[in-house]
């Protein structure tokens, strides 16, 4: 079986870095908020390109405290609108939710899959306070119209980088394009923790205050409490291994787009269509959608020859039932993405022979 992503293969390419960190964080007696983390914190700004880094407990975590800093701020309040993609995953909507805000659903472009950036001005109101923008499979969801438009209207611009780091858009990389950005490191991203891990990212020196302050209980003193915050702190054990991964998220990313290259020139399946890339410095290929009518045939089929698929994603945000007031809301893009998106197996550890496999294999399937 051709796995989706051989998470034991990606471990072990790294195993003794990843092993010798572990251990020293291990044998130094300190797990929380130490040089780990200190170290991560820092190079991470460093490749991001911002002033400041936060770790947290997971990417859903990273969002969720970006809005809540904003309403401690007076920036943002309870039943603001906040512009976002149909088509994101769940933890992009919920983090909006979470904290009292109103979620504006904007249709993707159908040959990105990215949030439709002619679509998003006449969704704006004297309500709307910010776009989150998602860089959804990889690709960069950034657009010059986009920036525009929040400084029009004098709106935050974040950005949902969980799934694209290292994703670049005219020299800057997406996580220091907005006003802040949250990041997922769960194991199966580009750059994965072994467990549940994120980050924020932000020029603002108040917000990252806010944040950390959040993060960490409400509290930036001992026993001091300036907010009713949670804890949400990154362990230093996953900050130590993510350090070790950070060093090679470029190599990988140079071989996620190799076989991505790949994919897109040998797939000449007619039923089948691969992803549009108009600039292949803003896509890093955390996954490889490809799009048929027939889409649950064609998983079945290459199932049975032993390749592995993942649906990203089978149910639309506004179908599912913790949003039932949207249940009757149509948005026939996202609809039609949801229903014949398809990902296939792409990873810095696949072999040669795997992803030729897979593409001979999708070549000779017939409807």
């Amino acid at each position: 079986m051709i796995k989706f992503l051989d998470l034991q293969k990606v471990t072990n390419k790294y195993s003794t870095e990843i092993n010798n960190a572990v251990k020293q964080v291990v044998e130094s007696g300190w797990y929380l908020q130490g040089e780990e983390n200190q170290k991560f914190e820092q190079n991470y700004s460093k490749y991001i390109g911002t002033n400041y880094t936060i770790g947290v407990a997971n990417g859903l975590d990273a969002l969720i405290w970006i809005f809540r800093a904003y309403i401690e701020m007076g920036i943002m309040k309870p039943g603001d609108e906040v512009i976002v993609p149909a088509n994101t995953y769940i933890a992009s909507i919920l983090a909006i939710t979470e904290n009292g805000l109103k979620p504006i659903l904007v249709e993707p472009d159908i040959q990105t899959y990215q949030i439709d950036d002619t679509k998003i001005e006449n969704v704006i109101t004297e309500r709307t306070k910010a776009i989150l923008i998602v860089h959804l499979y990889g690709q960069c969801a950034y657009t010059e119209k986009i920036g525009t438009l929040c400084k029009k209207y004098k709106l935050k611009l974040i950005e949902d980088n969980a799934q694209a780091h290292g994703c670049i858009f005219n020299n800057c990389k997406t996580g220091a394009l907005g006003d802040a950005a949250g990041h997922s490191f769960y194991p199966g991203k580009n750059l994965g923790a072994l467990g549940d891990a994120g980050a924020v990212t932000t020029n603002d020196e108040l917000l990252a205050q806010t944040v950390r302050t959040l993060a960490n209980y409400g509290s930036s003193k001992k026993y001091v409490f300036k907010y009713a915050g949670r804890n949400s702190r990154l362990d230093e054990i996953q900050a130590a291994v993510l350090n070790v991964k950070l060093k090679y998220l470029d190599e990988d990313i140079r071989k996620r787009k190799q076989i991505a290259e790949y994919y897109i020139k040998k797939i000449i399946n007619q039923h089948i269509i691969t992803p549009v890339v108009n600039n292949w410095d803003s896509h890093v290929f955390h996954l490889f959608p490809i799009r048929c009518k027939q889409r649950d045939n064609l998983q079945s089929y290459l199932f049975e020859h032993d390749i592995q698929t993942i649906i990203h994603y089978p149910i639309p945000p506004h179908k599912q039932e913790c949003y039932i007031e949207w249940n009757d809301l149509s948005l026939p893009i996202t609809e039609q993405i949801h229903n014949e998106v398809l990902s296939l197996p792409i990873s810095p550890v696949m072999e040669e022979e795997e992803y030729h496999y897979v593409i001979s294999i999708i070549n000779q399937w017939e409807i």
